[in-house]
């Protein structure tokens, strides 16, 4: 009963730790910090960059460090307008490029950004590389590292509260172990699974927003995801089992997101796109 009333007061506790996403509008479950989540990111980065290969003093560098410039500044522009001066603070913003064969990018929370060789064909110019730079950097203003923190400690401490709940009922051990099984799927393909898809159709849009913000054509959100849907051969995790959506409902949420993305861009002058 002492380890149920422990639980009870956690679930509490989660419940009031949702907070409001500025960019969406959003309650969203987040229960760990900047002034910790931050310094962890940077030990982090730096360690990534001690062991990696770096590419610096090339175009495509300072083509890298050029758009994710220009991202940081819409962003800030976005903030100002609503009333949200300060979010920023406490980021520091930094932007690499990795010789890698792999083909990926990503934003830590902080603003530590890093993107490998192997994206840039897919890429192709500034502008995919804006939408991709424009989708990592929305991870990490959409505080998307901090809930799954969250939801991962929400998850184990279900796991806990199940474990128990059988062992109180008096269930064999042979059961327990089915039903913890069946918690573990169920949480994983019910929960985590759409959890992380959810952010990523976010970080799609506010980054396509972005994006167009900077002056960039958002119309090149979809075609870049056509070429990756290409470089992966069409071969996907089903939608169900995978932490993204399905490359073609990718493709086709940033098609209708692009004229969105383009009248929000008119809302702060920007009206041409590179």
């Amino acid at each position: 009963m002492k380890n149920s009333k422990y639980i009870l007061l956690a679930l509490v506790f989660v419940l009031f730790s949702c907070k409001t996403n500025v960019f969406t509008g959003k309650k969203t479950l987040n229960f760990v910090p900047d002034s910790t989540l931050f310094p962890m990111a940077f030990s982090q980065y730096d360690e990534f960059l001690g062991s990696n290969n770096v590419v610096t003093g090339t175009a495509d560098a300072e083509m890298i460090t050029r758009v994710g410039q220009k991202i940081k500044t819409a962003a800030q522009r976005w903030l100002n307008a609503i009333g949200e001066e300060q979010y920023l603070e406490g980021y520091e913003w930094d932007y690499k490029l990795v010789n890698d064969d792999t083909v990926n990018a990503w934003c830590m929370p902080g603003g530590k950004i890093v993107f490998y060789t192997g994206i840039l064909p897919i890429c192709q110019d500034e502008t995919g590389v804006a939408i991709v730079m424009g989708h990592e950097v929305a991870h990490a203003l959409a505080n998307h590292g901090a809930q799954r923190m969250s939801a991962s400690q929400v998850q184990a401490l279900g796991a806990t509260g199940v474990a128990l709940g059988t062992q109180v009922a008096g269930v064999d051990s042979g059961t327990q172990n089915l039903i913890n099984q069946a918690y573990g799927v169920g949480s994983q393909v019910g929960g985590m699974l759409p959890f992380s898809r959810s952010h990523e159709t976010e970080a799609d849009k506010i980054g396509l927003y972005l994006a167009a913000m900077a002056g960039y054509n958002p119309d090149e959100g979809a075609l870049l995801w056509e070429r990756m849907k290409a470089n992966s051969g069409g071969q996907s995790t089903p939608q169900i089992l995978s932490t993204h959506p399905s490359n073609d409902s990718r493709i086709a949420n940033l098609k209708e997101l692009a004229p969105l993305a383009k009248a929000e861009a008119a809302k702060y002058g920007v009206t041409s796109f590179k």
